[in-house]
């Protein structure tokens, strides 16, 4: 199947037009994450490479103007060989002889393949002339589609893993949602209605984390239950309730303090921090750097933090003084 049938015309263009303007771009530097095959691991100087960690660093990068071509195509070379016959990929552990080996099935099937579906579309030269790339997209976009759950019009975590996650949805939305073309939009639009149909709990105004039943009476914890309420902003999913600049504050007036302290006994959310740059919240920003930076590759700071990172100091940003209040 070529190209042109997955991706229109029109957006191919304009996917090739961004691509030539990446070398004035600041470079994502993975020096410490990164292997010379390609490999792309979770932490710095790490053994595991979880292939959704990785892409999801890379797309955040790109997304934010930052140049990932060098990385992204050897990290594609590296992984497309890893894909299973049904489309879908494992994570990887590196043993004592330094090679690369599958050691764990994906958390969930429905981002990753998403995701890297997203990946290869950023390098469009590349993907179009390059038919083992081609041959992957094509087989992912099947288990993909091999995921979809009629009944409630949204995307199943895997084949063996029948219910859905809401923010798992939220990034194969994303996907869709870039795509120009009339057929592209209204499938987009219709995923996100079913989303918000699905996962949006009117009594306690708030997402639900998954179609499970049981999650609805589990204690709110940070992740997923906090985190999940600001994901929409993070894929730019219009279905809010309300304003999203209002949403946003009401969200860090309620869990600033507690997302600013995550890094001291788990992973920073950087993420966030680069919403946060986005919403305009310079200050929430700062103070992710001065809380979290002095994590920068330990055992507490993953790859999607590291880049996280870089796009706050390439776009100016130092960390808050010791006297400004991140509370």
């Amino acid at each position: 199947m070529k190209l042109k049938h997955l991706i229109s015309a029109g957006a191919l263009m304009t996917l090739v037009a961004c691509a030539a303007f990446a070398s004035v771009a600041p470079q994502l530097e993975l020096g410490g994450y990164t292997d010379e095959g390609g490999a792309i691991t979770v932490l710095h100087g790490g053994d595991s490479a979880d292939p959704y960690f990785a892409m999801q660093a890379l797309l955040l990068a790109h997304d934010n103007g930052m140049d990932i071509s060098a990385p992204a195509e050897k990290f594609a070379n590296w992984l497309v060989p890893g894909q299973k016959p049904d489309g879908t990929f494992d994570r990887f552990c590196r043993g004592a002889d330094k090679k690369w080996v599958s050691c764990k099935t994906a958390d969930a099937d429905d981002s990753l393949l998403a995701i890297w579906m997203k990946l290869l579309e950023t390098m469009p030269a590349q993907l179009s002339k390059n038919p083992v790339w081609m041959k992957s997209y094509v087989a992912s976009k099947a288990s993909l589609d091999h995921l979809f759950q009629p009944s409630r019009g949204i995307y199943m975590v895997s084949p063996m893993v029948l219910h859905g996650l809401f923010m798992d949805n939220l990034e194969v939305w994303s996907l869709k949602a870039h795509l120009k073309q009339p057929q592209q939009v209204l499938e987009a639009n219709k995923l996100a209605r079913a989303i918000h149909d699905t996962f949006w709990d009117p009594a306690n105004k708030r997402f639900l984390v998954s179609t499970q039943l049981e999650q609805r009476s589990q204690k709110p914890a940070f992740y997923p239950d906090h985190v999940a309420q600001i994901f929409p902003l993070l894929v730019d999913f219009p279905l809010l309730p309300g304003d999203a600049r209002l949403y946003y504050r009401s969200w860090m007036t309620a869990h600033r303090a507690d997302w600013l302290s995550q890094g001291k006994a788990d992973y920073p959310w950087g993420l966030l921090a680069v919403l946060a740059l986005r919403q305009n919240d310079k200050a929430s920003a700062r103070c992710w750097l001065r809380e979290a930076g002095p994590l920068r590759h330990s055992s507490r700071w993953a790859i999607t933090d590291e880049t996280s990172y870089q796009i706050l100091i390439s776009k100016g940003l130092t960390p808050a003084t010791k006297d400004a209040s991140c509370k």
